[in-house]
């Protein structure tokens, strides 16, 4: 878990690029049924990690999605997309385009990085 409060969490999705999770703490099916402090944090949440991830990687594009279909529970995902990444420009869960693809830069220093911004502005 990289981050937690009483409202959401973020994880790390394990992935060739980077690609986190926002969940709310609470079961809530629907983004509607989130009180207006939760919608706020997911939003901020969204806004830090967007942020850090086009500074940190210089992606093609950050992609942000919530289905909840295989997981009916509110949750955000929120990924750098590169043009040599193995599906662009499928989403990540289309048919993969190539093989190959390897980070340029190392995940580790970007997690420290958005979780010193998640800690002092959430």
């Amino acid at each position: 878990m990289l981050y937690t409060n009483t409202l959401i969490y973020i994880e790390l999705h394990e992935s060739e690029i980077p690609w986190l999770k926002i969940f709310t703490q609470a079961p809530h099916k629907e983004f509607s049924e989130c009180s207006s402090e939760e919608k706020k944090m997911i939003w901020d949440a969204l806004d830090i990690i967007e942020k850090e991830m086009l500074v940190y990687f210089k992606p093609t594009k950050i992609n942000i999605a919530s289905f909840g279909n295989m997981l009916p529970r509110v949750h955000w995902h929120i990924m750098a997309r590169f043009e040599n990444d193995s599906y662009f420009p499928e989403p990540m869960w289309g048919m993969k385009q190539r093989e190959g693809f390897v980070l340029k830069a190392p995940v580790e220093p970007f997690l420290e990085k958005v979780k010193r911004e998640l800690d002092s502005r959430l």
